[in-house]
């Protein structure tokens, strides 16, 4: 063989490697993940933003976002096989081995709290309660009940938290606003994907959306979505009432955002099919960015 060759193998070896642990991080969700806890530190910081916190907080959040959904293929990996929106992973291919997956994970998770802990302790430790409760707790959870979601809507949501921490050092009405928009967003979103990949879900035998008795999705799916995303509009008028400090006209854009999730929900309640649920799967994938942002310029 000759060393041109030889080349080409080995940096076709070396790509490859590195899309298994782009795979493992799950990096596009991550980095999704992240810029909302960055934009989070960003309206709490207002015009007091420290490029050092936020490179802190970036790859702090990334790091251990990237742990915890190394650990959930690790956990998951003969069940991910299963399915075919995951059957490609590296884990349940085989390409990568378990202790080289739990090794990578863990230092990513050790990079990622003592990234953290440069900022203040108190977001290194949401930060390692977010790990926990999503790896340890979400992922198990999931094949037993379906209040699995709402756990794991927990630790989806305390990255904005997380952000805000990382300005103030403390839990605020801030923090909590951007806490409860993001968890009840998560409802309509995760129910959409479930809808859309139910047969997947249901072949590896995990109980993520509510069923009728002969085993079909609950018809009401819609109107839940609906009620979770209604929901968001007493949360942000509670804040605004509570003196969080955010102008009147931010607190309308974001009721007119829910209104339009809302009515999302009620697309796919009315005509529950994978048209309406990829109709609300793509809103939410708008929704949230736009109500950061909304909250960021009010």
């Amino acid at each position: 063989m000759s060393k041109s060759i030889a080349r080409k193998l080995e940096a076709g070896v070396t790509v490859s490697r590195v899309w298994d642990y782009y795979m493992l991080v799950k990096f596009n969700l991550t980095l999704m993940v992240v810029v909302s806890s960055v934009l989070a530190y960003f309206i709490a910081a207002g015009f007091s933003t420290s490029l050092t916190t936020t490179i802190l907080l970036f790859l702090g959040g990334f790091a251990v976002t990237g742990a915890s959904n190394g650990i959930n293929q690790v956990l998951e990996k003969e069940f991910d096989a299963m399915m075919d929106r995951t059957k490609m992973r590296p884990l349940a291919q085989g390409r990568m081995k378990t202790s080289e997956a739990v090794l990578f994970s863990g230092l990513l998770l050790v990079i990622g709290i003592f990234s953290l802990a440069l900022i203040n302790p108190l977001t290194a430790f949401v930060g390692m309660v977010s790990f926990v409760l999503y790896a340890f707790v979400y992922t198990p959870l999931k094949r037993y009940s379906t209040i699995s979601v709402a756990v794991g809507a927990i630790p989806g949501a305390l990255p904005v938290l997380i952000g805000v921490i990382a300005q103030d050092g403390t839990i605020t009405i801030l923090g909590l606003t951007l806490f409860m928009i993001q968890f009840l967003w998560q409802f309509p979103h995760f129910w959409a994907i479930s809808f859309l990949s139910f047969d997947d879900y249901d072949r590896a035998g995990y109980k993520l959306l509510p069923k009728n008795e002969d085993g079909t999705i609950d018809k009401n799916l819609g109107f839940y979505s609906l009620i979770y995303s209604m929901l968001t509009i007493p949360t942000v008028l509670w804040a605004y009432y509570a003196g969080e400090g955010t102008h009147g006209l931010a607190v309308i854009g974001v009721i007119l955002c829910a209104l339009l999730y809302s009515y999302m929900g009620l697309k796919l309640q009315l005509k529950p099919n994978k048209t309406t649920a990829k109709a609300l799967m793509f809103s939410s994938f708008i929704y949230l960015p736009a109500v950061l942002v909304i909250y960021l310029i009010g």
